[in-house]
């Protein structure tokens, strides 16, 4: 039975509130992740995803230079014990329609991210969903 710990991506990369669009895309793209962990000073403010940027700012004829990432990220974030299984992680996804979880410790301190594809490559290796995981790691 695999543990989210053995399949969450362990770098987590933080991005002030603050940041605007175009620097936001060009560190996702330079990380080859899709997405990001927001802070607002020393708290979670939320997470932006690629999916954030498309239907939130592109759709809207947003600025990219003067559009904080602040103004269209995901507030409420989901989390889950970095000891729970795949399979419950799996599962609150279904429940809470997302792709993507934050990670955390016993104290609820974040210490990684969990995706669809994560999941998809440990519980079902022969899917097409792990298969285009595998070939671009981290989306």
């Amino acid at each position: 039975m695999f543990r989210v710990s053995d399949v969450m991506t362990r770098q987590v990369v933080y991005l002030s509130a603050e940041t605007p669009l175009d620097e936001a895309a060009r560190v996702m793209k330079e990380s080859d992740i899709g997405d990001v962990v927001v802070t607002d000073g020393a708290t979670l403010a939320g997470m932006l995803t690629d999916r954030d940027i498309v239907v939130r700012a592109v759709a809207e004829r947003a600025d990219p230079g003067t559009t904080t990432i602040g103004s269209i990220i995901t507030r409420e974030v989901v989390m889950i014990e970095q000891h729970c299984t795949a399979n419950e992680a799996a599962a609150l996804m279904r429940e809470r329609n997302i792709r993507r979880v934050l990670v955390c410790d016993s104290d609820r301190k974040l210490v990684g991210i969990v995706s669809l594809g994560d999941l998809a490559m440990q519980l079902d290796p022969q899917s097409a969903l792990s298969d285009i995981s595998e070939a671009a790691p981290n989306v």
